[in-house]
């Protein structure tokens, strides 16, 4: 049982960024510090040769690939996994599709064959991040922003929102631009967020993205790769430079700051890094 590792270590660590204004992600955390940290470690410890689970992803001699569900893969949460870990991993259904699985646990008459996918957070139950941030977090209603600082509307507090978000702030009434907003800045400081009738920045070709935390699976070079910071979001290109401690997105994204920005190669996930920092240029 190690619930009481995963409030300390995944839960309180992910509400104190969330609380900064970042985006932190706790299931790519927890596979690092508790599937594939503590439990892995113990389970070695205890003479097991492998251990498996139930992620859709698939490995091969040491390296990180996607899921043969491209609509299940779970590689993007997986980067933070050492190789040599992987190595004495067993990934069992990803090389199947879900309705194999399911048909699988049907024929097998597992009691879950028939259950709703999960959505909530690991450990936690069926909880969003949402609900979990205005349950643990003292949120303070602000002022919306737009891009020439006037004042367009209300929010619910700051860490409750990420770049790109488009939902749970409120416009006033009288403005006359009806299309969606998104956030597009956060200040903390200040207590605002300000939101565009633009999802992407209009006057940028690229995305400057300082990482930190970065883990890399087999070998990997500067180049020319494929990258999300989102889970199961369009691949963007990408390129990676010679330190591996920086990559350009070759397309201009708001990019929310604590996020997981992940690289791949093919289906071929290289690793990635925790977003530091993040700048447009043209």
């Amino acid at each position: 049982d190690l619930s009481e590792e995963y409030e300390k270590e995944i839960f309180k660590t992910s509400m104190a960024e969330f609380q900064r204004g970042r985006t932190p992600n706790p299931d790519a955390l927890c596979n690092r510090e508790i599937k594939f940290g503590l439990f892995f470690d113990w389970a070695i410890s205890e003479g097991a040769d492998f251990v498996a689970t139930g992620h859709y992803a698939q490995t091969k001699k040491g390296c990180l690939y996607a899921g043969a569900d491209e609509n299940k893969d779970q590689s993007y949460f997986l980067w933070m996994v050492p190789g040599e870990k992987l190595r004495r991993t067993l990934f069992p259904v990803g090389d199947l599709q879900k309705t194999q699985v399911r048909a699988l646990a049907k024929k097998f008459k597992l009691p879950n064959a028939g259950r709703k996918d999960s959505q909530g957070l690991c450990f936690l139950g069926d909880v969003s991040i949402d609900d979990m941030l205005r349950r643990e977090i003292t949120l303070v209603p602000g002022d919306v922003l737009n891009e020439e600082g006037e004042v367009v509307g209300a929010h619910e507090g700051v860490p409750a929102y990420t770049l790109g978000e488009r939902h749970g702030f409120s416009l006033f009434k009288n403005q006359p631009d009806t299309a969606p907003h998104y956030v597009i800045e956060k200040d903390i400081e200040f207590n605002t967020i300000t939101v565009s009738p633009d999802k992407f920045p209009k006057d940028a070709k690229a995305t400057d993205i300082k990482l930190s935390e970065t883990n890399w699976i087999g070998e990997v070079t500067g180049g020319r790769y494929m990258a999300r910071y989102r889970y199961r979001q369009e691949l963007i290109p990408a390129t990676l430079d010679a330190s591996k401690q920086k990559v350009t997105l070759l397309e201009p994204h708001y990019v929310p700051l604590g996020q997981s920005l992940v690289l791949y190669d093919g289906a071929r996930c290289i690793g990635g890094g925790i977003i530091d920092e993040a700048c447009l240029s043209s």
